[in-house]
């Protein structure tokens, strides 16, 4: 089955499983992190956001940023996303614990689209 999904990908989409774990480089060409999770709306079928876990050391210590998607450019060369973010951006931004995911109400997407300037889709 997996065979399957490898073959038919194509230039424009990508199976969830080898989004997990690609790598997302700021434009200084920094890794800040890799991607831990996509989420969906179960609705619609979009991707809202790429899951960031970010900081620490070998993944001890880190956080988890969720980045709305739109926020993400996929660049072949690097084989990972690049987003116009810079590090201390980054760190500031609304995150929680690896062992603690929030509740992605639409209070809380708001408060993630707001803290990178974006308006919150209503579905």
């Amino acid at each position: 089955m997996t065979d399957t999904i490898e073959r038919t990908e194509t230039h424009r989409l990508i199976a969830s499983n080898k989004v997990e774990g690609t790598a997302v480089y700021n434009l200084e060409d920094e890794k800040l992190g890799t991607i831990v999770n996509v989420m969906i709306d179960k609705r619609s079928g979009q991707s809202d956001y790429a899951v960031l876990e970010f900081g620490g050391l070998f993944g001890i210590g880190s956080d988890h940023y969720p980045i709305p998607w739109e926020m993400l450019t996929y660049d072949t060369d690097k084989g990972g996303y690049v987003v116009n973010l810079t590090k201390d951006q980054v760190s500031g931004a609304p995150r929680y614990s690896r062992d603690e995911a929030p509740e992605y109400s639409d209070e809380y997407g708001r408060t993630i689209y707001g803290y990178y300037g974006l308006s919150y889709p209503m579905l």
